[in-house]
C-alpha cells in the first residue's frame, strides 16, 4: 500500500511519547547492593539496599500474580513498607532468608531472584524506563535512572510475541505482536495525551534499536502501550516529530531502522518484566518472493490478532 504521509507520521508520534508503567513494583532508584529475603510463608519479602548513601529497608507482602483487566475491580499490588515493618506494625520486621535456588523462567534485566519454600518465585531487576527517544543523549539525570522492581508470581510470566515485516507501502521497518498473562490480552483502560497508561492495568512497552543510525549499541526509539481489547501493539520505524525531545516541532527523527530490536514491558500486577528480541530485516525488495511471500504473510496475521483494531490496521 501507498504511504499515508503526514497524518500517519503524526498518529504514530502521538502514540509513542514516554510513558512508565505504573506498576507497583518500583522499591528504589540507582540502588547499591540491593538484597532479596523472603520469610518461610513465601508471602513477605524483605528487600535492602543503598539508595543515595543511605541503607533502605523495604518490606513487601500480600500480592501475587495478576488478575485480567477489569475496570470494575483493582489490579494486584504489594502492600510495600518503606519504613522495613515500622509504618505497619511499628517495629522493623527481620526474618531468615528461607528462599531457595531460583529455577523459573530465565529473566531480561535480572539482578536476583530466589523460589520461595511454597513454589512461588520472586525477583528484583533494574531498568532504566526514562531514557530519551530516538537515541537523543539524555540530558537530565532522571532521564538515566535505573529503577528497581520487584515481583512476585507463580507459574507462568506474561507473554510477550512479535513479528516483524514493512509498513507504509513497505518502505519502513514495522513491528507488531500481542501482550498475553494467562491466555488473556494484558491492556489498560486509558492513556493520556501523551501515550501514558493512566491505570494500573496498562503497560509502557519500551522499543530498544541495536546499530542504528541513533548510534551503536542499544538506543531508545520509543515507548507505546498495548491496546484495548486485544493486547496487541505495533509500531512502525518512521521519520517522526517527537513531543517529547528538544527542538519539537521542527526537529524530525529519522527511522531508526536496526540491526537487532528489543522490546521490554513490565508485567501485569506484580509479575516481572519481560522482553522480546529479534533481529532487524533487509529493505524490501518487491522482485525477492521471499520478501512477498513475508509481506503478505505478517498482514494476515495482523489482520487476525488485531480484529476490528483499525490502528493497527493503518500499518499495513
Amino acid at each position: 500500500m501507498g504511504i499515508r504521509g503526514a497524518t500517519a507520521l503524526v498518529l504514530l508520534a502521538a502514540l509513542a511519547v514516554p510513558g512508565p508503567a505504573l506498576g507497583s513494583q518500583l522499591v528504589g532508584r540507582n540502588v547499591a547492593n540491593p538484597r532479596l529475603v523472603v520469610d518461610r510463608s513465601g508471602k513477605r519479602a524483605l528487600v535492602t539496599f543503598r539508595e543515595r548513601g543511605r541503607v533502605r529497608r523495604v518490606l513487601v507482602w500480600d500480592a501475587v500474580n495478576a488478575r485480567p483487566p477489569n475496570p470494575d475491580v483493582p489490579q494486584v499490588k504489594f502492600r510495600i513498607d518503606f519504613a522495613g515493618g515500622w509504618g505497619a506494625y511499628r517495629k522493623v520486621i527481620r526474618f531468615p532468608n528461607a528462599c531457595r535456588s531460583y529455577d523459573g523462567p530465565k529473566l531480561a534485566w535480572l539482578v536476583t531472584a530466589c523460589k520461595a519454600r511454597d513454589g512461588s518465585y520472586w525477583a528484583l531487576q533494574a531498568f532504566q524506563p526514562h531514557l530519551p527517544h530516538r537515541g537523543y543523549p539524555p540530558w537530565l539525570d532522571s532521564q538515566t535512572v535505573w529503577e528497581l522492581y520487584v515481583s512476585h508470581w507463580s507459574g507462568e510470566t506474561a507473554r510477550l510475541e512479535g513479528w516483524t515485516d514493512w509498513a507504509f507501502g513497505e518502505h519502513f521497518h514495522d513491528m507488531f505482536g500481542r501482550l498475553t498473562y494467562a491466555g488473556m490480552p494484558v491492556y489498560g483502560f486509558g492513556t493520556s495525551r501523551q501515550g501514558a497508561p493512566l491505570d494500573t492495568y496498562g503497560r509502557s512497552l519500551f522499543i530498544d534499536t541495536y546499530d542504528s543510525i541513533f548510534g551503536e549499541g542499544w538506543k531508545r526509539d520509543t515507548s507505546i502501550v498495548s491496546r484495548k481489547p486485544t493486547g496487541v501493539f505495533c509500531y512502525a520505524f518512521v521519520p517522526q516529530r517527537d513531543p517529547s525531545l528538544p527542538g519539537y516541532p521542527n526537529r524530525v527523527s529519522p527511522a531508526g531502522h536496526g540491526k537487532r530490536y528489543r522490546i521490554t514491558v513490565e508485567g501485569p500486577g506484580v509479575t516481572p518484566l519481560i522482553t522480546w528480541e529479534t533481529p532487524g530485516l533487509p529493505d524490501y525488495d518487491p522482485n525477492d518472493p521471499e520478501h512477498v511471500r513475508r509481506e503478505l504473510d505478517m498482514n494476515a496475521l495482523l489482520r487476525r490478532i488485531a480484529a476490528d483494531d483499525p490502528f493497527c490496521r493503518e500499518h499495513l
